[in-house]
């Protein structure tokens, strides 16, 4: 296939695997092909039913870390392996991502399913995924059901859907009381040393962690990290475009009145954010192997207790807060070290951190033209999309991880919560199942009302909390950690990074030229001799300036301003 959708150096969207976030199943749920047809199963069917012939198929996840493992060695693989017959080996990336995509494109050899992220553009240009329209159309009343409404969204160029995006909502929708998106964030003992001050503006944020790493020189502190590694690299580039008022739009800022989309990455707010990084590293607070550490490395400084602060998206460190998390469960003198999200812009202006609702559809899930069995997978990834199997992959098992009141509210117990830490993440299967599956995205709800994630339904957000959570939400006056943050605004648009770009359109390249700059340009500038940043900052505005970004920019405002007239029908 030479068309396809592109993505930008965004990421994929949320990842809810908090402890008490971490989607549970229902395995009480009987197994089903749709929302109300039982499946041909020996406990369902009938006695001329014969058993479904088990078969394993190998999965390929190009964003999760976590060890590789079969799904059917956990709890909830188990299950649904009992109702489909169906097993997957699944492999997560270690190493660069667009080495082991390259390798897999030259041997023409992939994973029966897979999910290749920010190397999605390459696998489509390669011809990797099959088309599923027909797939879906005989076998996936469920995808029908969940995705329908998206479909024209989940296009590619040639009009066929070759993947299944991981955030379309079902039913209404429900924020998060957590901070899986953008912030700073602090150790949390930082704000007690300094007796819970208000922090909102990048000046008191860097000033806040100067102060306490000079108080405490004997503990070799790191004051910021940065994360760079791959495509992760937008942590250190997507900040000012946050401390200027905005959400993630990816490479642009869109004007909320006249709806134009400006690119920030040589503006104003981008010196403003690196000359605070170079100013942070003049005073040895900066942690200049920052441009070299990879993801993992990166993980493990901030369980080292020794990083005070840093910017980045609570999906992706969230590995590291749980492990943080789960040792203050044991030792409540750890939660000093568990790291408090700040609504931090540059001079306090309204801050636009938390997402609106919207449909991300250039990352997914996809079956390969190495698949076996097609059409055994397609089954399969429609079985996950009844509403039992998305109580079974989010909740858990009732009476094991969730209960359900008399009237009819889902919930957990302090118990329940208490087990689910990260060990039981991985055997029960919701570190497997919670995303990177076809699923109802975060923010959905059952048609009874419970909220499909348990981080978002009410009552279970407020049993999770610890004792650490709890002192220090009163000492802000809030009851979530979302309320520390302004309400998003409404952007039908959103995400504008999520807008499809073919491989090699000028959109792309423009991309791809500016992701080159700001990878050789950023080290230099945060690491420059205070004396040198202007001289470097005007080399690297000028090497930008011979990009087409005039182009960009309108294209990004046309595709907005259909966004929002299409949102009107």
């Amino acid at each position: 296939m030479k068309k396809k959708i592109l993505l930008t150096c965004m990421t994929a969207f949320m990842i809810f695997t908090a402890a008490c976030s971490n989607s549970g199943n229902g395995g009480e749920a009987k197994p089903t092909n749709s929302t109300n047809t039982p499946a041909n199963t020996a406990s369902e069917g009938k006695e001329t039913d014969k058993p479904v012939e088990k078969v394993t198929f190998s999965y390929f996840n190009g964003v999760a870390a976590a060890k590789d493992i079969n799904s059917n060695e956990t709890t909830i693989g188990k299950i649904l392996e009992d109702q489909t017959g169906v097993n997957f080996k699944i492999e997560h990336l270690v190493g660069d991502l667009n080495t082991k995509v390259g390798t897999m494109i030259a041997s023409n050899a992939y994973p029966d399913v897979m999910i290749p992220d920010a190397a999605i553009d390459k696998i489509l240009e390669a011809g990797a995924f099959i088309p599923l329209d027909d797939l879906i159309e005989e076998h996936g009343p469920n995808i029908k059901r969940v995705y329908g409404k998206y479909f024209n969204q989940m296009r590619a160029a040639d009009g066929k859907i070759y993947f299944l995006p991981f955030s379309n909502t079902v039913g209404e929708y429900i924020p998060d009381p957590n901070i899986n998106q953008g912030a700073f964030w602090v150790q949390r003992r930082v704000l007690k040393e300094a007796g819970y001050p208000k922090v909102t503006t990048l000046d008191a944020y860097m000033d806040l962690i100067k102060n306490f790493v000079d108080k405490h020189k004997d503990e070799d502190l790191t004051g910021i990290v940065s994360l760079t590694h791959d495509w992760r690299f937008f942590a250190t580039s997507n900040p000012p475009n946050h401390l200027a008022g905005y959400p993630n739009d990816g490479n642009v800022i869109v004007d909320m009145n006249t709806f134009e989309a400006k690119t920030y990455a040589a503006d104003d707010n981008t010196k403003r954010w690196l000359q605070k990084l170079n100013d942070m590293n003049a005073g040895g607070y900066f942690d200049k192997a920052s441009f070299v550490d990879n993801y993992d490395q990166y993980l493990a400084k901030l369980t080292s207790h020794k990083v005070v602060g840093f910017f980045d998206y609570g999906w992706q460190f969230n590995n590291a807060q749980a492990a943080l998390r789960d040792a203050a469960k044991v030792d409540p003198a750890q939660d000093d070290f568990v790291y408090f999200p700040l609504p931090v812009t540059f001079d306090g202006q309204k801050d636009q951190y938390l997402d609106p609702p919207g449909f991300v559809k250039n990352r997914g899930l996809g079956i390969t033209v190495s698949a076996k069995d097609s059409v055994r997978i397609i089954q399969y990834l429609d079985n996950l999309l009844t509403d039992e199997n998305q109580i079974l992959q989010r909740w858990g098992i009732k009476g094991e991880t969730y209960e359900v009141d008399d009237k009819g509210r889902m919930y957990r117990t302090a118990e329940q919560i208490a087990k689910i830490n990260e060990d039981f993440n991985v055997s029960f299967g919701f570190k497997y199942y919670s995303w990177n599956w076809p699923l109802y995205g975060n923010g959905s709800s059952l048609p009874d009302g419970n909220s499909v994630a348990p981080g978002t339904q009410p009552e279970v957000f407020q049993m999770g909390l610890t004792e650490g959570d709890k002192l220090i939400l009163d000492k802000y006056g809030v009851k979530t950690y979302a309320e520390l943050f302004a309400a998003p605004d409404d952007r039908p648009w959103y995400p504008a990074w999520g807008i499809a770009k073919e491989q090699g359109s000028p959109q792309q390249i423009w991309e791809t030229k500016k992701d080159e700059l700001t990878k050789k340009y950023f080290p230099k500038l945060v690491l420059a001799k205070s004396a040198d940043f202007e001289k470097v900052w005007t080399e690297y505005t000028n090497a930008f300036g011979k990009l087409d970004t005039a182009a960009y920019e309108k294209w990004t405002t046309d595709e907005v301003k259909k966004l929002i007239e299409a949102s009107k029908q």
